[in-house]
């Protein structure tokens, strides 16, 4: 499911670079009225701009909610980490102290001058 998602948040960011590079700025327009043939074109006589506007706009929503997704996707895998943790054996109980090593506490001499 996470390979399916991103492969669309992909899509979808490579859609809007294209779309938005595709886009003719706001002051192509005043060029065309001089002849530039603006009535002749594929998407009528207003252009391409509301349909790659729109294009643009529906591939920004898939990209938002493709990041939405991973992100639900990302905390779900962090959860699953962080419970897995929860169970960790704990350090044996020891029975009886006798089984433990023993200290040496004889006093040993020292470098340090007593008052």
């Amino acid at each position: 499911m996470e390979a399916l998602i991103l492969v669309v948040h992909v899509l979808a960011a490579v859609a809007i670079i294209a779309l938005v590079l595709l886009q003719q700025g706001k002051g192509a327009d005043a060029g065309a009225s001089f002849g530039g043939g603006a009535s002749q074109t594929v998407f009528g006589s207003q252009g391409g701009s509301s349909f790659f506007g729109r294009m643009t706009a529906f591939f920004a929503l898939v990209f938002f909610l493709t990041s939405f997704g991973l992100a639900y996707v990302a905390s779900e895998k962090a959860k699953s980490v962080s419970g897995a943790l929860d169970f960790v054996p704990q350090a044996p109980v020891v029975e009886s102290e006798d089984s433990l090593p023993q200290l040496d506490t004889t006093e040993v001499g020292s470098d340090i001058p007593s008052n």
